[in-house]
């Protein structure tokens, strides 16, 4: 009985593509600017929270190949945000992230949900996720009505993590938690999807350390200038002494009498 189970995949190609030779932009845009915004505030703040580590690899709205069918059915997936832990440095800025080149698979995905992508996030790509790519933590979150949803990898498929009692979720993987807080980023004031410490302090984004140095700045300014008015405060103390002491003396000689 013949069988076809060891038979080559007649669609891969003999070698696989390297990341230059994939395509990594699908040419759709984020559904709205704050969709864009929050993506941007994501990659951001964890970038910064995570410094120099190479090992840790954060992507935002760039391309995942993970089998070699999609480079020749010009198919691939695009979280919104990504995370690899225990990634290989690399010398060169990532175009996106192959599978089969970096031998992992993102470990975190945050897809943002809109009413044109939650179908999907919730069908297609989350089965993606779970059973070709087994990637661990998986989190949709609505930018404009604030829904968090968290889901973990047990047994091949994403049970749902409730909250913590503050409203937040954890992120096992990297020690972190995701809240919704309000707070300024770019020009606008509003409610997003942010990183947290486990006490509950946000990650800074570049803006709130660039105020925060500022306020630092002007509070050491005032801490200065206090200093300086207390010295000028002191040496006119002395200087009023000084002159206070000189005519007592000048009085005790007039009357015969030398000050000690």
């Amino acid at each position: 009985m013949s069988s076809t189970a060891n038979l080559p995949d007649p669609w891969a190609p003999a070698v696989p593509p390297s990341m230059a030779e994939l395509p990594y932009d699908d040419g759709e845009p984020m559904e709205s600017e704050k969709h864009r915004d929050q993506m941007y505030l994501l990659v951001e703040s964890l970038r910064l929270h995570l410094g120099e580590d190479p090992s840790v690899f954060v992507g935002g709205n760039m391309g995942i190949y993970y089998t070699t069918l999609q480079a020749v059915k010009n198919e691939f997936r695009a979280p919104d945000f990504f995370v690899v832990l225990d990634a290989q440095p690399r010398a060169e800025p990532r175009l996106s992230w192959v599978v089969w080149e970096e031998e992992r698979a993102p470990d975190l995905v945050i897809e943002l949900l809109s009413p044109g992508t939650e179908a999907t996030d919730r069908g297609r790509k989350m089965t993606i996720y779970a059973r070709a790519l087994k990637v661990q933590e998986y989190y949709l979150f609505d930018p404009h009505d604030l829904r968090l949803e968290a889901y973990v990898l047990v047994d091949g498929k994403y049970e749902a993590r409730p909250s913590l009692p503050d409203g937040s979720v954890a992120a096992d993987g990297l020690g972190l938690r995701l809240r919704v807080a309000e707070g300024r980023y770019g020009n606008r004031v509003d409610r997003w999807l942010r990183w947290a410490l486990p006490d509950g302090t946000l990650l800074p984004t570049g803006q709130e350390l660039a105020q925060a140095e500022r306020q630092r700045a002007e509070t050491e300014r005032q801490r200065a200038e206090t200093e300086r008015l207390r010295a000028d405060a002191e040496r006119q103390r002395a200087e009023t002494e000084r002159l206070r002491a000189d005519r007592l003396a000048a009085k005790l000689r007039a009357a015969g009498i030398e000050p000690e």
